[in-house]
């Protein structure tokens, strides 16, 4: 295996002109640059991961705090990580998954400076990490939008902009009835961001619509899920659309719907809020507002290395929505 002597010797430099090289802390000329780099590809030199720490100051890591809670849905989370871990890769980064749902783990994570930057997932509006991340050295981006985002760059899909795309498709198709099954109890109780944006979109939507609309939550259980539509069934009489903001429980709403004999979407039109390939695979191929959890994770690593490399303030960035209608909705019969 080449070493930082082979490769000096190899571009008749000495190690430390090598070393100024790789960390970039000197100014290199070109012609030398260009030799010492010919000399790492053509020995095929890697630096020690812990060397190259010492000389950038980096770790070349960075924290990715995706908390697994029993009421998570982990294939969603999986398009964040997925994306999150390619664009890491890109820049030559490398990911600490860290799954603690308090400021315990994260605390320890930031003050024992074991990474370059932090991303957050599933960000309440009233986030107790907060804190931690405003006072750790490193540039945290949440994936998620508190209610104060001074100082922290934040990333995610426009969920106000879904629930009002959501209640605007279906009251243009005539329906004046909507219901919303939404996520879990314990995504309400904890007053996730994303669930309190949708709401308050499809709710602003629904007034400006004059068009009723009742949302409740929905556990992702096949039980938990045909006790949510017999619910919105009987809270909305009449009602002839449902939102369904709930991979786990979609399958199993449909499911109750039929077994109701509801037709759709001759009796009910169904709009899913879901990645686009879980609406497109349903035995009725769903109408769906598209949840880009590739997309945002690619998002939150630039942000990141733009914080790290270009001293860039913080930011706020915002995914407009995308529908696609397929046969799930149509107008009231």
């Amino acid at each position: 295996m080449a070493t930082i002597d082979d490769v000096a010797k190899a571009a008749g430099v000495s190690t430390s002109t090598v070393s100024y090289v790789l960390s970039g802390k000197r100014p290199i000329s070109a012609p030398t640059r260009s030799r010492v780099e010919k000399a790492i590809k053509d020995l095929g030199y890697r630096p020690h991961a812990g060397a190259r720490a010492l000389a950038s100051n980096r770790t070349n890591v960075l924290a990715l705090v995706a908390p697994l809670r029993a009421a998570v849905n982990v294939n969603v989370i999986m398009l964040f990580v997925s994306g999150i871990a390619q664009a890491a890769q890109h820049h030559n980064y490398d990911v600490l998954l860290v799954t603690q749902d308090d400021a315990t783990g994260l605390d320890r994570v930031l003050n024992g400076s074991m990474v370059d930057a932090v991303i957050t997932m599933d960000v309440e509006e009233h986030d107790p990490r907060i804190p931690v991340l405003r006072n750790a050295k490193q540039p945290a981006v949440l994936i998620g939008l508190p209610r104060d985002t001074a100082g922290l760059s934040c990333v995610d899909l426009d969920f106000a902009s879904v629930g009002s795309s959501a209640v605007r498709h279906l009251a243009e198709l005539g329906h004046t009835k909507i219901g919303l099954l939404g996520s879990g109890s314990a995504a309400w109780e904890r007053r996730t961001s994303f669930l309190e944006r949708l709401l308050q979109g499809a709710r602003t939507e629904a007034n400006y619509q004059s068009v009723e609309l009742a949302a409740i939550p929905c556990e992702a259980s096949e039980v938990g899920a045909a006790e949510a539509v017999d619910s919105i069934l009987a809270q909305q009489p009449g009602l002839t659309a449902l939102i369904v903001h709930n991979e786990s429980a979609l399958p199993h709403a449909i499911a109750r719907l039929r077994e109701l004999g509801k037709s759709i979407p001759g009796d009910i039109s169904v709009l899913a809020v879901c990645p686009p390939d879980v609406a497109a695979n349903q035995p009725l191929p769903l109408t769906s507002i598209d949840i880009p959890g590739e997309a945002i994770g690619r998002a939150a690593v630039d942000m990141a290395m733009n914080r790290l490399d270009n001293d860039l303030p913080a930011e706020t960035r915002l995914l407009a929505p995308v529908l696609t209608q397929r046969e799930s909705t149509g107008p009231v019969r």
